[in-house]
């Protein structure tokens, strides 16, 4: 029986000092796992207690090649956005994300190019102060 070695699903959370803020730039550096299910990265505003609010779940999901987008408030998850004019990762590869926050969205970026943005849900932006990134990435840095 030969064993089957799975690489370890990254669990990462970081505090956002003094909160989310316009100009504010967050970037994410990684590798894809060989075998990928999904991952997430998630801006929270409370990192302790995670029924808290969500400011942006971002998920990647390698079976169906989607990317979702939502928020959660008070308790309820809002609409889902899913619209993205390509799937921008692959299994084995490094990709470099960043998080532009903007006064009215957060704009996401991979590997330079603009993927999609998300318009701010939760107000005022500093209440988001946690980045959560879990699941089928290596991580190499964040910043």
């Amino acid at each position: 029986m030969t064993e089957e070695r799975c690489p370890k699903v990254e669990h990462y959370v970081g505090e956002i000092k003094g909160g989310l803020r316009p100009a504010m730039k967050l970037t994410v550096i990684g590798m894809v796992h060989s075998n990928p299910k999904s991952f997430s990265v998630t801006l929270l505003c409370d990192p302790v207690d995670a029924n808290k609010d969500v400011g942006l779940l971002f998920t990647v999901n390698f079976s169906d090649k989607s990317i979702t987008r939502n928020a959660r408030i008070a308790g309820k998850w809002g609409r889902e956005e899913k619209t993205i004019p390509y799937f921008p990762f692959t299994a084995g590869d490094t990709f470099k994300m960043e998080l532009l926050c903007e006064h009215q969205q957060i704009r996401v970026l991979l590997d330079g190019r603009q993927l999609c943005d998300f318009t701010h849900r939760i107000q005022p932006l500093n209440l988001v102060k946690a980045l959560q990134i879990s699941g089928d990435i290596k991580l190499t840095k964040v910043a």
